[in-house]
Order: C-alpha cells, then structure tokens, then sequence
C-alpha cells in the first residue's frame, strides 16, 4: 500500500485529539487520526460522559428516596442496576457516534490502529500486532492520553481490585467497597456506590480530600461525605492490598495502623500517561516523570511533533485536553493563538454537592504572598435553594484587597459545576468585585449566591 501523506497527523482520538483535528480541518489541513479503539477517548467512552450518566441516576434515585419532604408518595422503590449500566453505556454509545458524524463532516481520516514513530514524519500503523501500513505528515500530535495509575504494593486485577473502568459497568451493587485515593474519581464513585447501598470506606493519604481544592471547600464535602454515611479517612496511607473472599487493605494513620475490608477495592490514585512502545525514545522525544515535556503551544523537544492532554502531564481534564488542542493546531497554521491561562482551569466534581473552582485556593493565594479580602454566601440563604431544596454548600470568592483582582473561586453546592463558567468569563476579563456585583443577575437563580459572595468581600452583602 503507497505511504499516505497528510499536513497532520493525530496519535489518539480523544478530547484532545479530535477537537485538534476538526480544529485542523477547519483551517484547511488535510488530517487524520490513528485511534485504535472508539473515537472520543476515556472520555466519551470510559469517563466524563458515561459516569456523570451514572452519577445522574445516583441524584435521581436519591430524590426519590426523599419523596416524602416534597409531600410525594412513592412506595415499593426499586431500582435496576443492569439498566443503570445500559443507559450510561448508551450515552457514552451516542457520543462516540457523534464524534464519528464529526470526522465525516469535517473530511478527516480515521486510521485504526495503533500509532508508533518512525521519525522523519512517518508513524508505522498497526493492527493485533502486526504492521499494516505507514503514513507521513509535516506535524504529529500525540494525544495518547493516560491510564489509571496503581500503587506498587496494590495491583489492578481487574475483578476484586478495579479501576474506574471496571468501576463502570460492575454486573452488580457490591455490599462494600473500599476506594483508595479521594480526589475526583474516588469521591465520585463513592457517591455513587454508596447511594445505591454499598458501604463504602473512602480512603485519603494527604490530609484532605480533594487534595487541590480549598481546605475549607473540602472540609465541608467530608461532612457532606459523612453524613450521607461514607466513612472518609484522610492521612491514611496505603501499605497493603491483598485479596482472598474480600479485599484486605492495610493503611498507616496518624493513630496507628488500621484494617478495612470489602467485597471490591477500587483503586483512585491518579493516573500515568501512555507513553509507552510508541517510539518516543527513537526519535528523542523528552519525558520527566513520565510525561511528554512540551512548551506553551505544545511543542516537544523534537521539531514538529507535540503533544496535548493528559499524555503531557497535569492537569488531567479534558477540556484543558481540548483547548490544547486548539492552540495547538492554530499554532501549528501559524495564527498566533494565546497560550492558555492555566490560572483559570475550573475544576468540577460531580458528587453531590458538586465542587468546582477555578484559580487560587485560600492557601495558595496567602503563601503567594496576597492580602486577601474573602467574600462567602451560603445556599442556605439563598431563596432558589431552599426552594428546590438544596441548601447545602456556598460559594467562596478570594480577592486580592489591593488591587480587586478576582484571584479564586470555589463553589461547594446543587449546580457548582455549572456556575463555574461565569467566574472563569470573569476572571478572564479580569473583572474585580464590583464588576460582579454590579451586575444585575435574575433573582431567584443560585447565581445570584456569586454576586452576593462579591458583595459580602466588601462588607455589604444583603441577604446575610
């Protein structure tokens, strides 16, 4: 078969890559894509998409559970798990097709298969081991991703010790689970799990959960935890996993060492990128720690092969995945694109309360060095809140008292993740307090709850 040439080539078809593709296309690159599996990546298929579909039944089945607070009878509650996996693997179905409608639109070439550098342009493609064909291309983006990371003295097994993966599509609820490591993925499937009636034990190394988020945000979700009837231990450490009928997992604490047990250990400690027996070495592509170095537009150290998303180190979100991309390629076709502000990344988990924030923490804003003016809101004060009966949370907004500058934004509540988005319009915009609250916002919304958080920084909030 004669070597395919294209203007670009993309090593992966996740929400890095085929965001840069069709990104590619629309500047008029002729582009392809080399994914071996489903388009759309861990995140269409193994993350973003399915397990908020997941999540959703959790938030649902829960609501019903409390029918009887909104005067609703509802009796005999049951639910489905079987069908609780389908549907979420019909919608992670639905996005996947979608991206491929998009290839088709956009005219660019999906390659199965599996990519690996060849140097001079040229990536061998192959197929159940075998080499099938070549391409060239005057660019390369590898867009490979990452993979769920295990301890060394904790192996994924796939049945009793699992990932995020085998997490999703469990043939049943187990009575317990133990989850090591509590940021997103950890607190998210244990939400999930425990809604559903599996006991669930979630365990934190560091002193927090949600290790990046501000200390308060994160005290407050371990009560939320707690009260829902997870057991949450933070600054327990790992020494141990071992499996016979349950899975034993061994930790040390600051009290001693400690012994918890479960039908399934689900392992959350991060992940690691996918760089291996792609040819990186070969042509002198440089890691650290085990991630493609790359500059502000995604450059690697070899000329005209970069790489975008989580294969290129933290953070590890799609949607940064995906602005990569873009910037990327714009700065691939020469239109001088801004590098991203990595200062303004939200960052959502979909627990319920959900968390999100965006910028610096309370923490991080003091050791930098700011005097800090802090404005809160609680939901509980909120008239949208107690009218649709989510009052647990508030938002949190850290200005630096000198010059106004919106330096953090964190939001513990019903639709944190949602309401996100204005404070990153705002930060990017670089609006100071009075810019948000003198802006009008509908009442009753719980939005109204980030113009009050504003105002409370100055000392005239109204509503508390």
């Amino acid at each position: 078969m004669p070597e395919r040439q294209f203007d670009l080539a993309v090593i992966g078809g996740g929400p890095g890559g085929y965001v840069a593709a069709i990104r590619a296309s629309q500047l008029g690159l002729t582009t392809a894509v080399i994914e071996q599996d489903r388009l759309g990546g861990i995140c269409l298929n193994w993350g973003c998409i399915p397990t908020k579909a997941l999540l959703k039944n959790a938030e649902v089945y829960t609501h019903f559970k409390n029918a009887e607070e909104w005067g609703i009878s509802c009796k005999d509650l049951k639910f489905d798990f079987p069908k609780i996996i389908k549907r979420s693997r019909d919608v992670a179905d639905r996005n996947s097709k979608g991206v491929e409608y998009l290839f088709k639109k956009n005219k660019i070439e999906h390659i199965k298969g599996r990519g690996t550098l060849a140097g001079n342009g040229k990536i061998g493609i192959s197929r159940d081991g075998k080499g099938v064909e070549s391409v060239s291309a005057k660019s390369i983006i590898i867009a490979t991703g990452a993979r769920a990371r295990s301890l060394p003295n904790a192996k994924i097994d796939g049945k009793q010790v699992i990932s995020y993966i085998e997490a999703m599509v469990l043939p049943k609820i187990p009575k317990s689970m133990v989850i090591i490591g509590a940021g997103a993925i950890g607190v998210e499937f244990a939400y999930f799990y425990n809604a559903f009636g599996t006991h669930v034990t979630l365990l934190e190394m560091l002193p927090n959960i949600l290790p990046v988020e501000d200390k308060e945000i994160s005290k407050l979700l371990e009560s939320s935890l707690r009260k829902q009837g997870i057991e949450v231990y933070t600054q327990a450490k790992t020494e141990s996993v071992t499996t016979s009928k349950e899975v034993t997992v061994q930790v040390t604490t600051p009290e001693g060492k400690k012994q918890f047990t479960g039908e399934i250990g689900l392992m959350a400690v991060g992940v690691q990128g996918n760089v291996e027996n792609m040819g990186l070495e070969t042509i002198g592509v440089r890691l650290e720690k085990g991630w493609i170095q790359v500059d502000d537009f995604s450059r690697t150290s070899v000329k005209d092969v970069y790489a975008i998303g989580d294969v290129a180190g933290p953070p590890w979100l799609a949607h940064v995945a995906s602005k990569e991309g873009i910037v990327c390629v714009e700065s691939i076709a020469g239109k001088n694109p801004q590098p991203i502000d990595y200062d303004n990344i939200p960052g959502c988990t979909y627990c319920q309360p959900q968390v999100a924030s965006l910028g610096m923490t309370e923490e991080r804003a003091i050791a930098e060095g700011h005097q800090l003016k802090i404005g809160r809101f609680p939901f509980s004060a909120s008239g949208k809140a107690r009218a649709i009966g989510e009052t647990e949370g508030l938002v949190k907004l850290i200005f630096d008292a000198k010059y106004g500058e919106l330096l953090g934004a964190h939001i513990l509540g019903s639709e944190a993740t949602e309401m996100i988005a204005e404070l990153g319009v705002a930060k990017t915009l670089e609006t100071t307090a009075p810019g948000i609250f003198n802006t009008v916002h509908a009442h009753p919304t719980l939005a109204e709850a980030v113009m009050e958080a504003a105002e409370n920084a100055y000392g005239h909030s109204i509503h508390i």
